[in-house]
C-alpha cells in the first residue's frame, strides 16, 4: 500500500474538547499508518494519492481511515451535502483546492461522489457497538452537542449497568475540569491506581466504609480516564496498559482484602480460604471463557455475540455489579453476606459464560462462522427492539437528519 498525502484545509472557528478542527484532525492523521500530513499540497508527488480534508468540520475517525484505504479518486458529501474530503493525485489536487475551501460543487461535479453509507463502516468491536459514522459541521450553536457527540461516541455501547447509566453525566462534566485544569488520562489513571490500592488496604482492616468510598470513586475515575484520552485523542500504550492491567488485578484483591476485614466485624467467616479459592477460580474461569471466544471462535467479543450476551455483561460478576452486592449487605450490616454473594455470582456467571462458549463452538461447527447480532440491525429503523434500545444511541447526526424531515412534514 502506497503512501497517502494528506492536507487539512483551514480550522474550525471553536474548539471541542480542548482541539481545534485542525488539531484534532493532525491527531487522528498521527495515529495511522502509510500517511504522510503535508502542510503545501503542491510538494505532493504528482502520481501519489492525496486526501484534502476540511478542518471545519468534525470527522469520525473511522471515516479517515475508510478514505486513506480507499484507491479511487472521490468526493465525500456531508449529510448536509457539503463537500467536505477529495480523494485524488499530488498532481490534480491544488487545482481543486479553490474549489474544495470555497464547497463550489459544480467544479467538482466529474468527481465521483460518495456518502458516508458508501464508505461501509461497520461495528466498533474495541467498543462493542454499532454506530453510524458522521461527519458534521463545527460551529459555536453546536458546541455542546458537537461535545456530547463526541464524549457518548467514546462509551463502549456493551458494558456494566453503572458504567452505562450511572456514570455518563457526571463523567462529562468531570471530563471537561480535566480538559480546563490541563490534567492527563494518565494522571487520571495513576490516581485511580492510588485509589485501588488505598481501598484495597481499608477493607483488609475492615474500614469498610471509607473502603467503598475509594472504591467507588475509583470506578468512577476508571471511566473517566478512558473518556479523556478518547476525547482529546491522547490515548498512549502506557496508560492503555496501566488501565487495562489495573482493571484486571485489583478486582479479586479486593475480594480476599474484604474477607480478611471480616475478622474486625461480628461476622468473621471461618472457611475464608476455601471462599477465596472459590472466588479465584471464578473469576480467572470467567476471563478464560471470554477469551477462548474472542481469540478461538469469533472475532468479536463474547458479549456481543447474541442479544442474551449483551444484557448479561450488564450484570456478570466484574467489579462494579459485585461493588453493588458489597455496598448493599455492608449497608444492611451483614459485609459477611456480601462476600459470600460475590463468590456465588462469580460461580454463576462463570457457569454462565462456559454454557456460552459451549454453544458457540456448536454453532460454529454447524453454520462454519459465528456473527454479532449487531451485524444484522440498523441502529436507526431498528429502534423498537428492546436490546436495540439499551446498546445503541442515535448519533448526532441522525438526529439531525429526523428533526429536518420532521420540520419538512409539519
Amino acid at each position: 500500500m502506497s503512501t497517502t498525502y494528506i492536507f487539512i484545509l483551514g480550522d474550525s472557528e471553536i474548539s471541542l474538547w480542548g482541539l481545534s478542527g485542525r488539531e484534532r484532525l493532525q491527531r487522528i492523521v498521527a495515529s495511522l499508518k502509510q500517511v504522510c500530513l503535508i502542510d503545501n499540497p503542491a510538494a505532493i508527488p504528482a502520481d501519489a494519492p492525496a486526501l484534502l480534508l476540511r478542518a471545519d468540520h468534525l470527522y469520525d475517525a473511522r471515516v479517515i481511515t475508510a478514505l486513506v484505504q480507499l484507491q479511487e479518486e472521490m468526493l465525500l458529501m456531508s449529510q448536509t451535502a457539503i463537500p467536505v474530503a477529495l480523494r485524488s493525485t499530488g498532481k490534480n489536487l491544488p487545482s481543486l483546492l479553490e474549489s474544495m475551501r470555497n464547497a463550489n460543487i459544480s467544479a467538482l461535479s466529474g468527481i465521483q461522489q460518495y456518502t458516508l453509507q458508501d464508505l461501509q463502516v461497520g461495528i466498533q468491536q474495541t467498543l462493542k457497538k454499532k454506530e453510524s459514522p458522521f461527519v458534521l459541521p463545527i460551529n459555536a450553536a453546536q458546541r455542546k452537542a458537537l461535545e456530547w457527540e463526541l464524549f457518548a461516541g467514546s462509551y463502549k455501547g456493551v458494558t456494566d449497568l453503572v458504567t452505562k447509566w450511572l456514570w455518563p453525566v457526571p463523567a462529562f462534566w468531570v471530563t471537561h475540569l480535566c480538559v480546563r485544569w490541563k490534567i492527563t488520562p494518565n494522571q487520571v489513571t495513576f490516581l485511580s491506581l492510588l485509589l485501588a490500592v488505598l481501598a484495597g488496604w481499608a477493607f483488609w482492616y475492615g474500614h469498610y466504609a471509607s473502603g467503598l468510598v475509594m472504591g467507588w470513586l475509583m470506578t468512577f475515575l476508571d471511566t473517566v480516564d478512558g473518556k479523556l484520552a478518547r476525547v482529546t485523542l491522547t490515548s498512549s500504550r502506557l496508560g492503555d496498559v496501566m488501565d487495562h492491567g489495573l482493571d484486571i488485578i485489583h478486582p479479586p484483591l479486593w475480594y480476599l482484602a474484604w474477607g480478611v476485614g471480616l475478622a474486625t466485624t461480628a461476622y468473621p467467616l471461618a472457611d475464608l480460604e476455601f471462599l477465596a479459592w472459590l472466588m479465584f477460580a471464578g473469576y480467572v474461569g470467567g476471563r478464560i471463557c471470554e477469551g477462548l471466544f474472542e481469540f478461538w471462535l469469533a472475532p468479536f467479543t463474547l458479549f456481543i455475540w447474541q442479544r442474551i450476551d449483551s444484557f448479561n455483561r450488564l450484570i456478570t460478576a466484574r467489579r462494579n455489579p459485585n461493588l453493588i452486592l458489597m455496598t448493599s449487605c455492608w449497608l444492611a450490616g451483614r459485609p459477611d453476606i456480601g462476600l459470600l454473594l460475590v463468590v456465588g455470582w462469580h460461580a454463576v456467571s462463570t457457569l454462565f459464560l462456559a454454557w456460552r462458549v459451549v454453544l458457540a463452538w456448536l454453532t460454529r461447527r454447524r453454520e462454519g462462522r459465528l456473527t454479532s447480532w449487531m451485524e444484522g440491525i440498523d441502529p436507526l429503523q431498528d429502534r423498537q427492539q428492546l436490546a436495540v434500545r439499551v446498546f445503541t444511541r442515535v448519533p448526532l447526526a441522525e438526529q439531525n437528519v429526523q428533526n429536518a424531515r420532521t420540520d419538512t412534514h409539519s
